[in-house]
């Protein structure tokens, strides 16, 4: 198997794929192994498939753990919803939900791969075009070398060259949002913003979502806001601190002064831009997984979930299947639905946190989760039949 792209869904896939016995090279275009951004959120969706694959002290120890988390007021800070995110969940679904900063996953991610098959990443390998015939299908590289393989999979983000080359250009459309993320030593964050330590401020057009990462030494915040217009898609553009808190201007005090003490090197700004699910991520032995075949919005905090859900199932898939086909045919039926489903769910949850009528953010949502309340977190991957 061939794997373009080393993020998270890539690296999960590689894992997966090994740890029932295929040999994997995982192709990275850049000259070192490491992860961009910050904190990520996983349900206990993800949980479970991350466990299955030996993750399960890397969870314990360099997540957090939340118990309970807050919406609260924009201006006020008073509570609108509680939700817990730790006992009832472990109950109801036999696992929890867990924080934590997307390089630490990645880092235990890789060092996972590297026990099993030292050889298995491939750095400075950036892709530039896919091909295929019936028996095999093949990656080629801008350094001239070709990888072939039975099977290539894109893991390689929104951008997705391998998405391109099998279905052309997709239209994108700009959402209406634009986002910054930053990490503030924790030292420099009010106490009053640590009740509970993870938690949402809503406002008219604005959301703020903020909790610890490693280990309690960072404080890892998303801000989102609407703005009428975006041309650069990315998500690695540098923005300034007078730039949020202009943004955020009359906002409870506690959440300007967290904001207030990021540090410049640490704060960046996107824009949101949204796709149409596609109907199928298959051609003959080429495939897809992740923001590769499923952009989504974050108001959700699924894109790593739905990543990590489909490298544990297409990997059973794989193994439970005589030819690439089949195992594809199984793929995107334990996939297809669910992943379209949270793609539209997340664009209804983005406007439900930034509705004009804060004050009513409660009723609106019936004093329940958006993502529990979807029923999203009864999927298992290790379980879900292929």
């Amino acid at each position: 198997m061939v794997i373009v792209g080393a993020g998270i869904g890539g690296l999960t896939a590689t894992l997966a794929l090994l740890r029932v016995g295929f040999s994997v090279r995982v192709c990275e275009q850049a000259p070192a192994l490491g992860e961009v951004g910050a904190g990520i959120s996983l349900s206990p969706t993800a949980v479970h498939g991350l466990n299955a694959l030996g993750l399960r002290d890397t969870l314990q120890t360099k997540a957090y753990h939340p118990e309970d988390q807050c919406v609260r007021h924009y201006q006020t800070a008073q509570p609108m919803v509680w939700i817990n995110r730790g006992k009832s969940l472990l109950e109801k679904y036999g696992e929890r939900y867990y924080l934590i900063h997307r390089a630490d996953l990645h880092d235990a991610l890789a060092a996972e791969v590297r026990a099993l098959a030292p050889d298995a990443i491939l750095l400075n390998k950036k892709c530039v075009s896919v091909s295929q015939t019936a028996n095999n299908a093949s990656a080629t590289f801008e350094d001239g070398t070709t990888i072939s393989a039975d099977l290539v999979i894109g893991a390689d983000g929104s951008r997705s060259l391998v998405r391109q080359a099998i279905f052309g250009l997709q239209e994108v459309s700009y959402t209406g949002y634009i986002a910054w993320r930053g990490l503030v030593p924790m030292g420099k964050v009010p106490q009053e913003i640590l009740d509970p330590p993870s938690g949402i401020f809503v406002g008219p057009g604005h959301l703020v979502n903020r909790y610890p990462v490693r280990n309690w030494e960072l404080l890892n915040f998303v801000a989102f806001a609407e703005r009428p217009a975006w041309t650069e898609e990315g998500w690695s553009i540098r923005s300034s601190v007078e730039e949020l808190l202009a943004e955020f201007q009359g906002w409870h005090p506690a959440v300007l002064r967290f904001m207030a003490e990021t540090p410049p090197q640490n704060l960046f700004k996107w824009g949101l831009f949204d796709r149409e699910p596609l109907k199928s991520w298959s051609q003959g032995r080429i495939t897809l997984l992740g923001d590769a075949a499923h952009p989504v919005l974050p108001f959700l905090g699924h894109g790593a979930v739905l990543a990590i859900e489909d490298a544990v199932v297409l990997a059973r898939a794989l193994t439970a299947s005589s030819t690439v086909d089949e195992a594809l045919r199984r793929y995107e039926k334990a996939r297809l639905e669910r992943a379209a489903f949270v793609v539209h769910e997340s664009r209804k949850a983005g406007k439900q946190f930034h509705a004009k009528d804060t004050d009513s953010y409660a009723q609106r949502t019936n004093n329940k989760p958006a993502d529990e309340g979807l029923g999203l977190f009864s999927y298992n991957p290790v379980t879900q039949p292929v």
